[in-house]
């Protein structure tokens, strides 16, 4: 066969075809590297981390933009470790516990996750309710939540992982809603940087209560066991890991990939935070709108996206329901997944989303029975707005034993030998529970 010369080679590689392929492969390469860490940042800006944060906007006003970037190294510290411990491990949190620690140190723990995670669970599923109901006035509050959990549980029990994990990376498309509101408001880009830059922290009650809120919804304990026992399915996925466990195959590429998935998941968590703040401090700070009571006040936050059509407002509750339920769908099975890798390890149950109903029943009744149980809760007359800033502050609360065991077992050489902790690693983590036990101490010293 002929072989063409030199010039037709390069001017083949330099045709408008052969460029198109080039930058299909190369943005191919970078959606594959989008795994759990996008998937484990989407999640964290759930319906409890918009009203938080929205929440902080209207109190606080321009007080508050400062926790985004203070949140950022912490958040990224403390996921990159729990990544690296599935990754390495080949077992997720709990497993890992229960391998090194005795049980009374792991049934507190777990414990304490997947009550944060019911409780949770329970108020995204009455947020997004609520939000229908902006929409869908006389469809009663109790059918929607029964509705949206019997969805969600199909949805979890029946679809496929892979094709759920690609689902979930494409529902975060709603949080961009805030984004392009911020930009279509008067903004006060000058003091909002220097908000930003300059940390203002306030010691009363509700002050405290806000910034363990802030903390708790974006440094979540639910996180914790998701991504960790997430990058063991991802191993699973990728042959790299037996079904039946054993040692990963490891390496530095892998972890690179890995570093880079986590670090832009929770940049983008990071960021769409820092804008619901900014949102909720111009749009309804400013319009007197100083606490948030009901899904319609947080709804009036993106108003100024649509307010030169007509109807603005039931646009911007359209958008804002849209968002909530949307997140929601996502979040609601990081939480209840949450948990039931937690329980499963705990009892070395099978477990994995990987697996069909039947290969791990106790896996999926642990799933099914947090949600349920999760629904409860929207049945004992508990406001669901409010519901949603009180959960993120008792995530804040819980959080802070697990981020100490996290930096322990991350940092320990015969569980992850020569990929433990290095001294960027450690100072995040100690960092994020030395900042979080303080806060929380002050917010319940407030109480007394």
């Amino acid at each position: 066969m002929p072989q063409l010369p030199d010039e037709a080679i390069e001017v083949a590689e330099k045709s408008p075809k052969s460029q198109r392929r080039t930058k299909q492969k190369g943005f191919g390469r970078f959606l594959r590297i989008l795994g759990p860490g996008i998937v484990t940042g989407a999640a964290d800006d759930d319906p409890s981390g918009i009203a938080t944060y929205s929440q902080a906007g209207a109190q606080f006003g321009f007080t508050m933009p400062w926790t985004m970037l203070f949140t950022l190294p912490l958040m990224t510290a403390v996921q990159e470790a729990c990544a690296r411990v599935g990754a390495v491990t080949g077992k997720g949190l709990a497993a890992a516990v229960r391998e090194h620690y005795p049980k009374k140190v792991l049934y507190p723990v777990v414990t304490l996750v997947v009550l944060a995670n019911t409780f949770n669970i329970g108020a995204d599923i009455g947020a997004m309710a609520a939000s229908t109901r902006l929409l869908l006035p006389g469809v009663p509050f109790g059918f929607l939540a029964v509705f949206f959990a019997v969805v969600i549980l199909l949805l979890e029990v029946l679809v496929s992982y892979k094709t759920y994990i690609r689902l979930l990376k494409w529902l975060a498309i709603a949080l961009f809603a805030y984004i392009i509101t911020a930009f279509l408001v008067a903004v006060p880009w000058i003091e909002i940087l220097k908000a930003t830059l300059v940390p203002h922290i306030e010691w009363n009650k509700d002050f405290l209560f806000i910034i363990v809120g802030i903390f708790g919804t974006t440094i979540s304990p639910y996180l914790f066991f998701w991504e960790t026992s997430n990058v063991v399915e991802d191993a699973i996925a990728e042959h790299r890991l037996p079904q039946r466990g054993g040692v990963p195959k490891l390496t530095k590429p892998y972890l690179r990939r890995l570093r880079i998935d986590n670090a832009i998941g929770m940049l983008f968590s990071n960021v769409v935070a820092w804008f619901i703040i900014v949102v909720g401090a111009v749009v309804l700070n400013h319009a007197g709108v100083t606490n948030i009571t009901s899904a319609a006040d947080a709804a009036k936050a993106l108003e100024p996206l649509v307010h030169s059509f007509p109807n603005a407002g039931f646009l911007a509750k359209l958008i804002f329901a849209i968002g909530v339920i949307g997140i929601g769908l996502q979040s609601i099975p990081v939480l209840a997944g949450s948990s039931a890798y937690a329980v499963a390890e705990t009892f070395n149950w099978r477990e994995g989303l990987f697996r069909k109903f039947k290969q791990a029943r106790e896996f999926y009744f642990v799933i099914i029975i947090g949600t349920l149980v999760g629904l409860l809760f929207n049945f004992i007359g508990l406001d669901p707005i409010k519901a949603l800033v009180l959960t993120a502050v008792f995530n804040g609360i819980a959080a802070v034993p697990l981020i100490y065991l996290i930096a322990r077992i991350s940092s320990r050489k015969d569980i992850m030998g020569v990929y433990k902790s290095g001294r960027w690693s450690k100072l995040g983590l100690w960092t994020a529970f030395g900042v979080m036990g303080v806060f929380a101490i002050a917010l319940l010293s407030s109480f007394l």
